[in-house]
């Protein structure tokens, strides 16, 4: 069986459709999970990521700069490459 163009315009429409009912129904049940806490629970798990976050380090190291040698072998590797 074969599909016209405007078939298959359909299906693709159809397909569509079905994407968004099924992205409704993702959404409306993430809604619900999210209503069901009460705020005392939604500012206690804040506090508790909070002080996760705050007891995390927060060193960032930065990264040494390449030497003069490094460069230049980097520099010739790259032209015999091309």
């Amino acid at each position: 069986m074969r599909l016209t163009g405007a078939q298959a315009l359909k299906l693709a429409g159809l397909a569509g459709a079905v994407g968004v009912v099924a992205t409704g129904v993702v959404v409306a049940r993430n809604e619900r999970a999210r209503r069901a806490y009460t705020p005392d629970e939604v500012r206690e798990q804040l506090h508790a990521r909070y002080a996760r976050a705050a007891s995390a380090p927060t060193t960032i190291e930065q990264p040494s700069k390449p030497t003069l040698r490094e460069r230049v072998s980097f520099l010739r590797r790259k032209k015999s490459r091309a």
